[in-house]
């Protein structure tokens, strides 16, 4: 007997207040999938027409009507015996809810006329729903393809965010405002939180890490009760996977993984959904495997593929009214993970006085990378200098990349999508008010333009190590010939991607010979860098504060200070250090910059 009836003969569900419509018909079925074999599929299906409007339809196996009595009875009396399971505890109190429902049914089975295997699997199936899950919107949830779920109240279909169709009306509709009530009340309970009509606002995780944010009946929202679940990923998405999306491009990647390495600070600016957090997650790989990361968030969403980490989440007031009893804000846990000496801090975002501090950190030489909401960096400057962040213009330049991410509609389908996340901007931040265009992408050939010519921080970084700029551009081009490997041979899950780049700062050269890497393919003629226009006497100055700070801190500056205490653009320091070294003045190595015995007493 199939599980899934025709869809000729499906009635409209109706039950306790919540609709679940069959797909009609007529209408074109667009993509089907399985959620849970055997037992729960999804089908994307539109109405013919000029222009398709996609529907996501959840379809689960049916009951009988002995089936869903038995059902009823098993859920009340192992509703009563059961808590809702924590984070990192489902498996257990799921093994414990199998095994005692197979108890009952080997016990009263017969009494019910609940016999056959196909049966039992079908009441496991739903008690599991029911009672572990998310009931009616479990399969919503165990779709890997929806980033959110989005009730907007009673006789309101509820919404989804698919990675391939983007916003859809799903066939499930809350009919009744009580029903809805007591829905929302169970999510909260699940989150171990609390919502009434005196607390109408929750903001909470729940069990799987996915975030919360609801408000109830009419208190704040005219039309009732309401709420929206963000998914969380359990596996991240990996920075081959963002490769294979086209969301940057090899070369791109491979100047950020240079960058990592030499503790640069990073933020990534974008609209909400538009990947920055992804996007962060992803780069972090590139970290050295043995620095030290501390992460500070709201709600838990990065996932480090390293052990030495530390993740620190916010944690709410537990007092009643506007008491702020036992709040931990994020500025208090930045301020906290200063004293763990992390190389880098992550901040998930940055939104308040938390980024004054984290600007702090980043001064005292950490690594430092955020997102910030915001659609250019004129826009993210502006937020960043203004209330409540209010960081200096002067401790601009302490970030050294800003990049923008969007979600924008695609110049030809790629992968099937028609649209689709790119990195639209990477500039490099010389100083306030002055910012160099690394990349670029074009919206109507879909490519990234890249100008590492341009780039101050290759400067910078080949300073530090002794080497040439055409040395570092050469690096970038052997690092991308190593991500275009990944991405050719797919391998895209993100501790398989960590152990390959964690090989590579060991023993790169052996690395790229057991892969079988050809070195011509990497070691290509490169153009010398275009000369900067930089006037004479602006790095005249230049060299006046190095000598200067060199000789007030007894001939020896750590590198990363330079930038910091000199009041000067980037790429003026850098050809002032240049020209200085040139002289024979000064001594730079991968930590510090030294001024040479002959020149300390002049």
């Amino acid at each position: 007997m199939p599980l899934f009836k025709k869809e000729e003969k499906e009635e409209v569900k109706k039950d306790k207040g919540i609709k679940v419509d069959p797909v009609p018909p007529d209408y074109e079925v667009l993509q089907r999938y399985p959620v849970r074999e055997e037992f729960a599929e999804v089908v994307i299906a539109a109405k013919p027409g000029i222009v398709l409007e996609p529907q996501y339809f959840v379809k689960e196996v049916e009951l009988t009507e002995q089936e869903a009595k038995a059902l009823e009875r098993l859920k009340d009396f192992l509703a009563k015996e059961l808590e809702p399971p924590t984070v990192g505890e489902e498996q257990e109190v799921k093994k414990v809810l199998l095994n005692s429902a197979d108890k009952l049914l080997k016990k009263y089975g017969r009494g019910i006329g609940v016999v056959s295997e196909d049966s039992k699997k079908k009441l496991f199936y739903y008690l599991e729903r029911d009672l572990l899950g998310f009931g009616i919107l479990n399969v919503i949830m165990e779709d890997y393809r929806i980033e959110d779920i989005s009730c907007d109240g009673v006789n309101v279909p509820i919404y989804v965010w698919h990675r391939d169709y983007e916003s859809l009306p799903t066939n499930i509709t809350f009919t009744d405002r009580a029903v809805l009530d007591d829905f929302i009340i169970q999510l909260a309970h699940k989150a171990g939180k609390h919502i009434s009509s005196a607390f109408p606002m929750l903001d909470a995780m729940i069990y799987g890490k996915h975030r919360l944010a609801a408000t109830f009946r009419e208190e704040v929202s005219p039309r009732g009760s309401t709420f929206t679940i963000r998914k969380f990923r359990e596996k991240p998405f990996s920075i081959i996977e963002l490769l294979q999306s086209n969301v940057l491009s090899p070369d791109l990647a491979a100047y950020f993984w240079i960058l990592l390495e030499n503790k640069a600070n990073i933020m990534v600016a974008g609209a909400t959904g538009s990947g920055k957090t992804t996007l962060l997650n992803a780069l972090s790989c590139f970290i050295k495997p043995r620095m030290k990361i501390i992460t500070c968030e709201e709600t838990a969403e990065l996932n480090m593929p390293t052990d030495n980490w530390v993740r620190f989440v916010t944690r709410e007031s537990y007092g009643l009214g506007t008491a702020k009893t036992g709040e931990i804000t994020l500025y208090d846990l930045v301020r906290m993970s200063l004293r763990y000496r992390p190389d880098y801090l992550i901040v998930g975002e940055i939104r308040g006085e938390e980024a004054f501090v984290l600007f702090q950190a980043i001064a005292t030489g950490h690594g430092g990378l955020s997102t910030v909401h915001a659609e250019s960096i004129e826009t993210a400057v502006r937020r960043l200098t203004s209330p409540p962040m209010n960081i200096p213009p002067s401790h601009i330049p302490l970030l050294d990349v800003l990049c923008l991410v969007e979600r924008t509609l695609l110049p030809k389908p790629f992968k099937g999508a028609t649209f689709g996340r790119r990195m639209r901007y990477v500039w490099e931040i010389a100083d306030y008010e002055k910012y160099i265009t690394i990349a670029e992408w074009d919206p109507l050939s879909d490519i990234f333009v890249v100008e590492f010519d341009k780039s101050v921080l290759l400067d910078q970084i080949a300073l530090r190590w002794g080497k040439k700029k055409t040395d570092m551009i050469r690096e970038v081009l052997k690092r991308k010939a190593l991500l275009d490997w990944m991405v050719k041979k797919d391998v895209k899950e993100i501790n398989e991607v960590a152990r390959i780049i964690y090989s590579y700062y060991t023993d790169p050269e052996r690395l790229i010979r057991e892969l079988g890497i050809k070195v011509e393919e990497i070691y290509i003629p490169i153009p010398p860098p275009k000369p900067r226009e930089i006037p004479v006497e602006k790095i005249e100055v230049a060299i006046g504060y190095i000598l200067e700070l060199l000789k007030a801190n007894n001939g020896t500056v750590p590198y990363y200070q330079v930038f910091v205490k000199i009041p000067l653009p980037k790429d003026v320091i850098v050809e002032a250090l240049k020209q200085l070294r040139e002289e024979g003045t000064i001594l730079i190595e991968s930590m510090n910059v030294r001024l040479r015995e002959a020149a300390r007493s002049v």
